[in-house]
């Protein structure tokens, strides 16, 4: 291609740049009239129901070269970005920053957000739960490692409600200073990182080496910074965040670990048409009870996705996801013939019926 060609070009996306730029402007303003009536009438600024209609909507009408998860990536940013203006608010997550909780967060809230690095899960809920956060995100379950048994009972003792789920494919990366794998002598990371990643380990010939286990894989990249020799098992975002260099990416032996996440608030989802429940369920002690229960639910024709058992302070509940939201009129009928054993968490967008 010619100089001159190239020019154009570049020119004709200058132009386009500036028209993009202009009507982002545009849309702000009236992101900020929509944040005065909001603050005025009390209503959330986060409505994830709201979002997902919109990215459907323009998914629909789009005839180009840009894919669904494309658009989706661009939006969500810009929605981000105008919820920001709209009112900025504290996005409390389990830490350390550079966390999966912390990637995960971002998804939803992007680079713009006021975040707060939190060091337990039932430290994001008490900042959730006394307005110090407007949101909190924490993890729910892992594919290979199940239910986490912290947010199960902290949804237990709070009245927070659960306002969307993220699901994130869990990679790691291995980062060091080192430039080839035999200057490798340690690595630092979590245990449960070693554990997923032993494959990979034993094929570069890593698995002889020192392995240290560290309470986070951000604490890992801030030792394999500072050791001569050392590298650390880390998430993507945690390595780029403390520029350390990447080495190989996506060592981990199964290419389905998967994570879910709950964001948790203080206010209810309105419809989507493409909902989950979550609800806590404590049974009377008889024989038959759960079989009764679920029974109610085939009758009424409810999808269950999700059943397990967990013990809260020595009482059996259960933690249930099933398809719907709580305002659908057949789902209202359980909830009405069962109130004394469910609690209800919330009802929000479905991004997947399991991980």
């Amino acid at each position: 291609m010619s100089e001159k060609g190239l020019q154009e070009l570049r020119a004709k996306l200058d132009k386009l740049d500036n028209e993009l730029l202009d009507i982002i402007n545009k849309r702000m303003d009236i992101v900020h009239e929509v944040g005065v009536l909001k603050s005025n009438s009390g209503g959330s600024i986060y409505r994830p129901e709201r979002e997902r209609a919109i990215i459907d909507r323009l998914d629909k009408l789009n005839t180009g070269k840009l894919n669904r998860r494309a658009i989706e990536a661009l939006f969500l940013e810009v929605f981000a970005i105008s919820r920001n203006f709209e009112l900025p608010e504290n996005v409390a997550f389990l830490g350390p920053d550079g966390s999966f909780t912390h990637q995960a967060a971002e998804t939803r809230f992007g680079a713009m957000s006021s975040y707060l690095a939190i060091g337990s899960i039932n430290g994001v809920f008490r900042e959730v739960n006394t307005k110090k956060a407007k949101f909190g995100v924490v993890p729910i379950e892992n594919s290979s490692n199940g239910i986490v048994s912290d947010t199960i009972n902290c949804l237990t003792k709070y009245d927070l409600k659960i306002i969307a789920e993220v699901i994130l494919d869990i990679h790691h990366t291995l980062a060091t200073t080192c430039d080839k794998v035999k200057d490798i002598k340690k690595i630092y990371s979590k245990d449960i990182a070693f554990e997923q990643c032993r494959r990979f380990l034993e094929n570069v010939g890593l698995d002889e080496v020192e392995h240290i286990p560290v309470e986070s894989t951000t604490k890992a990249v801030k030792y394999a910074l500072k050791e001569e020799g050392s590298a650390a098992i880390c998430s993507h975002v945690g390595a780029k965040m403390y520029n350390l260099p990447i080495l190989f990416e996506n060592i981990e032996d199964k290419d389905n670990n998967r994570t879910r996440f709950f964001i948790v608030s203080d206010f209810e989802n309105a419809k989507s048409g493409n909902d989950k429940t979550s609800v806590l369920v404590k049974l009377p002690n008889r024989s038959g009870a759960l079989v009764e229960f679920l029974t109610d639910f085939d009758k009424a024709g409810i999808n269950l996705t999700k059943i397990k058992s967990h013990i809260v302070e020595g009482d059996s509940i259960f933690f249930i996801d099933f398809d719907g939201h709580k305002e659908d009129e057949h789902i209202q009928k359980i909830f009405t013939k069962h109130q004394e054993s469910i609690k209800f968490l919330g009802s929000y967008v479905k991004e997947a019926d399991d991980i």
